[in-house]
This record gives structure tokens, C-alpha cells and sequence, in this order.
């Protein structure tokens, strides 16, 4: 089987000859790697090719910085180029048959506290709600745009959306807040997504069991970053692992950072084949590798990654 081949059964929970991965490195390991003459795309050489797209983001006023509600427009800016974004996923296709991811950070509650600050949204959400879903929704009428530009690329298997939901104790915000001000406009993306046949991939970092079940109703296929460092991933597995798939659940912030190679090895294979029985996994690290984390370790991690599978 092909990496686009692996990552779409691992998808579609088929078992699979090996598990797929999909590792991240910070840009100071890349650079670190790259200071050796190593590039880090090899040197990783995972199943999934990260491209991102051609986005948009705020040129706001001080006001908008402040807890009182802004009196200024907010103003957008787009970033990057289509026919560059289109180029790239070509010649990248042409090199090599892997899935091949659009990455989208930032994209909807993010890009609304991204405009207001954290604790001013927040705010906001719970004290001005008219205000707060005004701002959610521009930001998915303009997502809407900006998806609906790339998302017939025959080139992208899938599309990943970030907006952290969670700290590492609980949700940010109540389920009802979130039913309320974010499911609409995510469904809206999800569905538009889907009707061009490519997965929806989520990244949300935190505790976000509660909000789930949500997410499996409304389409998602692929779940990031899964922290075992608050989420019971046997768990999620047993209750969840049959309709979504889990992108990561090795810890970086304990086992990868402090554990000896071995150590990381063992831990690696045991997340690794609890989150990959009857499909439904695509290895790696809940985060991406930061610069603390002993290349004794990455290549540890990548000793495994590249296990082949007993089935």
C-alpha cells in the first residue's frame, strides 16, 4: 500500500500492514537538523504531506485589544498565494503518493480571541453573546470563502481546522455556549468539506471529552492531538475509536522529554497499538517534537513509527 493508501483505510478503520504516521518537529528542531545538513522532511519521512493553504487574518485598531467592545471595523488581510499553494500540492503529488493535508490553525474561535485577546472574548461570549456571534460568524462567512477556493483541488485528500476548545482540566466553555456560538459555523465548514469528498481533520488542543460525541454527529474523521496528559485515551478508543480516527496520544510532555529511548519506545508501542486496533490511528506525538525532547528519542519515536505491523 501507498502512505495515501495507509492513511485513507487507517481512516476508514481498516486494518492496515503498518500503522501511518504523521510527525511534527518546532522549527528550532528543523533548524537543528538542518545545522547537521540534515533536511527534516526525510529525516522524518511520514505518511502525510502538510501543506498550508492561502488564509486571511485581522488588521485591527488598539480598541479592539481592550475589554469595552470595539468601535472600529474589524479589517482582514489575505496571506499567501492560490497559484504558489497550487504548484506546490502538484509538484509534492508528483513526488510522492502520500495523503496530502491543508492546515488550517486558527480558524474559527481561535481567529475570534485572535481579534479580542482570550479573556476579552471570553468575556464577551458570556456578556455581550449578540456581539460575540456576530464576530463567529464573519470569520465563517470568510472561511467559507477561503475553503470554498481550495477545496475542489483534486490534489488535498483532507482539510485539518484548528481552534482550541480546551485547557488540560476542562473545556473552555460550557457544551451549550459551544452548541450555540461554534457548532453551526463548524458544521457549515465540515459539511462544505465533505461535499467535495475530502476527510475533516480537528485540532484542539485540552480536556474536550465532553464535546465529542458533538463532534462524531457532526462528520469530523480525524481527531488531534488527543493528550493523554488529561483524556483517558483507552477511553476515548472504547467509546469512540469505531467512528473516529486519533492523530497522536504519545505524550511530549513527559515520556519524550524526560523517558530514556527505551522508555519512549515502550510507550510509543503501547499507545500506538491500543489507538490502531481495527484501524483508526495515525501515529505520533500529541504535540509536535519541541527543541526539549533528546534526538535519542525522536529517533526512538521514529524507530517505531516505522515498525511494520503484525497483524
Amino acid at each position: 500500500m501507498t502512505s495515501r493508501e495507509l492513511v485513507k483505510a487507517a481512516i476508514a478503520h481498516q486494518e492496515t500492514p503498518r500503522v501511518p504516521f504523521h510527525i511534527a518537529l518546532c522549527r528550532q528542531v528543523r533548524d537543528a537538523l538542518a545545522a547537521r545538513g540534515i533536511g527534516w522532511e526525510e529525516f522524518v519521512d511520514g505518511d502525510v504531506v502538510s501543506i498550508a493553504p492561502p488564509w486571511w487574518g485581522w488588521q485591527l485598531q488598539p480598541d479592539w485589544y481592550r475589554p469595552d467592545l470595539p468601535t472600529t471595523p474589524a479589517t482582514v488581510c489575505g496571506g499567501g498565494s492560490y497559484e504558489g499553494f497550487f504548484d506546490a500540492l502538484k509538484a509534492s503529488r508528483d513526488k510522492c503518493d502520500k495523503y496530502h493535508l491543508a492546515i488550517v490553525y486558527g480558524s474559527h474561535f481561535e481567529k475570534a480571541h485572535f481579534a479580542r485577546g482570550i479573556e476579552n472574548f471570553l468575556a464577551d461570549m458570556a456578556g455581550e453573546p449578540a456581539f460575540a456571534k456576530k464576530l463567529l460568524n464573519t470569520i465563517i462567512e470568510k472561511n467559507m470563502v477561503m475553503l470554498d477556493n481550495i477545496v475542489a483541488c483534486k490534489e488535498i485528500d483532507g482539510i485539518l481546522l484548528g481552534s482550541d476548545w480546551g485547557t488540560q482540566i476542562d473545556l473552555l466553555i460550557s457544551p451549550a455556549v459551544w452548541d450555540d456560538m461554534i457548532r453551526p459555523g463548524e458544521q457549515k465548514e465540515y459539511d462544505l468539506i465533505h461535499a467535495y469528498g475530502k476527510d475533516v481533520w480537528i485540532h484542539s488542543c485540552g480536556k474536550i471529552d465532553k464535546i465529542i460525541p458533538r463532534l462524531v454527529e457532526m462528520g469530523v474523521d480525524v481527531l488531534n492531538p488527543v493528550q493523554p496528559e488529561c483524556m483517558d485515551i483507552a477511553a476515548l478508543k472504547r467509546d469512540h475509536g469505531h467512528k473516529l480516527t486519533f492523530w497522536g496520544g504519545i505524550s511530549t510532555q513527559t515520556v519524550l522529554p524526560f523517558g530514556t529511548p527505551d522508555e519512549v519506545r515502550v510507550e510509543a508501542r503501547r499507545v500506538r497499538d491500543l489507538l490502531s486496533a481495527g484501524g483508526g490511528y495515525i501515529f505520533s506525538p500529541s504535540q509536535g517534537i519541541q527543541e526539549d525532547v533528546p534526538m535519542a528519542n525522536v529517533e526512538a519515536l521514529l524507530e517505531v513509527a516505522r515498525e511494520q505491523k503484525t497483524l
